[in-house]
């Protein structure tokens, strides 16, 4: 599956491809914790989308405790498939779909990540200011986590970057 993540050229037109690579990989790497995924799932009545939107239905792991400490009825992923590294924007994209009903946990996946400093702290920032949770990774991330989940049997990332946002 990372190869056809990896495959997407960056950019406006393969982000279709992205979209769907990233979609399968994810049901993949995190069923049966999050299940239903749809792809552009509407909010305000179709006015707005967010990319992947999942259930959370986790007793345990990762997305179990987070259920249990944080609204995450439902987890959103929002894919961009750039060259360069998201900025304010793309978190404040991410952040604007987030409510206390339908959720306040998501991920920010990307290409790649070069200053993996400043993102943390703009992830950061949106915590402070109670505007969701958001965890960025990129397809390095992507691969780190199957290993993890192969090897480790757990999501140690998705943990310490959580972890990074509350600290």
């Amino acid at each position: 599956m990372m190869a056809k993540i990896r495959a997407a050229i960056p950019g406006r037109d393969d982000a279709d491809d992205y979209h769907k690579a990233i979609e399968a990989f994810l049901t993949a790497l995190f069923y049966p914790s999050l299940t239903l995924p749809q792809i552009e799932y509407p909010i305000h009545r179709g006015r707005k989308r967010i990319d992947i939107a999942y259930a959370n239905v986790a007793q345990r792991g990762f997305f179990g405790w987070v259920g249990n400490h944080y609204p995450s009825a439902q987890i959103f992923v929002e894919c961009k498939n750039i060259s360069e590294d998201p900025a304010n924007p793309e978190l404040d994209q991410l952040a604007g779909r987030f409510s206390p009903r339908r959720g306040k946990v998501g991920l920010l996946v990307c290409r790649g990540i070069g200053d993996k400093t400043l993102m943390a702290a703009r992830c950061r920032d949106a915590a402070d200011d109670d505007r969701g949770y958001i965890i960025a990774l990129d397809d390095d991330d992507l691969e780190t986590l199957a290993r993890q989940l192969r090897e480790e049997k757990r999501l140690s990332l998705l943990r310490e970057r959580f972890e990074a946002l509350i600290a």
